[in-house]
């Protein structure tokens, strides 16, 4: 098996171009993204996949979609149906929670279905972020309830869905991004309660699903911790919360290196969030001269981020035997019952 490095990337459009095809062979990223822009159809999907891995010589090579439902949704009608977002799952969990739970495990085994057909093979979910009010509204409906017990129950719920369909679940936004008041997308939220909340609250879904193969990280300074740096490039946030007191010890992805709530160019972004204690980088646009400047500043993935990365993808197994029409009708059924 070829050697790879500490990263993720994501392809422009639909197919790749020579020069993806060139740059992927010599750079070996660990894994790939897909996005709206690169999903049409779902033999051209499949393809697409297929090309990716073979530029790496992995036919596992992990290739990831932020599928949760709701606005955040890369695969659309006819290759998926539009699936409701995690707060109406939540608020089916307040009305009769086995019915909650069961509907988020059925939507994530849908996920799978649809993804895995496809040849995908992780997704980044669940939301595991407990809003608060007067945040800004980047999460929003996408996190499923305001209480952390019932998103910690729910977010095990949707991960235990996608692992029966053979897709693995990725957490985020580790350690919690549900007190931001901007859109890291474009800024750098920063939360500045006491870490005493933090612990009573923002936390505790993640501990308690620490045992989940993969998270992604919040661009959110959390200045009980760390007052100068976001969590994904703070070595305090991530050695003493996220691996100390939270205890995961999965695979640690950045999320969008991309995202202007970092600062610094490309590859000293890069830099900062491996040096931080990230496994690997990600970056999704598929603007080449920013993964080429990524690239430069990624090392080959090795030591304990190599093993978490390979203990993760060692818990993709079989499919359990769920069919998938039934399981459609069941999902249906339990929201319209709601109603």
């Amino acid at each position: 098996m070829s050697e790879s490095k500490a990263m993720i990337l994501g392809a422009a459009g639909t197919g790749l171009s020579a020069d993806e095809v060139a740059f992927y062979r010599d750079k070996r990223p660990w894994g790939f993204i897909l996005f709206a822009r690169n999903i049409a159809e779902a033999g051209q999907v499949r393809d697409l996949v297929a090309a990716m891995r073979e530029c790496v010589g992995r036919p596992r090579a992990p290739v990831f979609v932020d599928q949760e439902g709701g606005r955040v949704q890369r695969l659309r009608p006819p290759l998926a149906p539009d699936y409701p977002h995690a707060a109406a799952l939540g608020a089916l969990y307040g009305r009769d929670e086995a019915a909650g739970l069961r509907a988020a495990w059925l939507m994530s085994r849908l996920h799978a279905f649809d993804l895995s057909r496809l040849g995908l093979s992780v997704d980044c979910l669940p939301v595991l972020d407990v809003p608060v009010a007067g945040a800004h509204d980047v999460i929003g409906k996408r996190a499923y309830f305001g209480d952390p017990q019932a998103v910690a129950a729910l977010g095990r719920a949707a991960a235990d869905g996608l692992l029966a369909g053979g897709v693995l679940p990725v957490m985020k936004h580790i350690p919690g991004h549900g007190r931001a008041n901007a859109d890291s997308h474009h800024a750098l939220p920063r939360v500045e309660v006491p870490l005493g909340e933090l612990r009573e609250r923002d936390f505790v879904p993640f501990k308690a699903l620490r045992d989940l193969p993969m998270a992604m990280t919040a661009h959110v300074v959390y200045a009980a911790v760390d007052p100068d740096n976001p969590s994904t490039t703070s070595a305090r946030m991530i050695a003493d919360i996220i691996r100390g007191e939270i205890g995961f010890d999965g695979l640690l992805m950045s999320d969008d290196v991309s995202m202007n709530a970092l600062s610094g160019d490309y590859g000293a972004r890069a830099q900062a969030i491996l040096a931080a204690g990230c496994d690997v980088v990600l970056h999704c646009n598929g603007v080449m001269d920013e993964m080429r400047a990524v690239a430069q500043r990624t090392p080959e993935l090795a030591g304990k981020a190599k093993a978490r990365a390979d203990a993760a993808l060692a818990m993709l197994g079989a499919c359990d035997e769920t069919d998938e029409a039934a399981a459609r009708a069941e999902f249906q059924s339990l929201f319209e019952a709601a109603a």
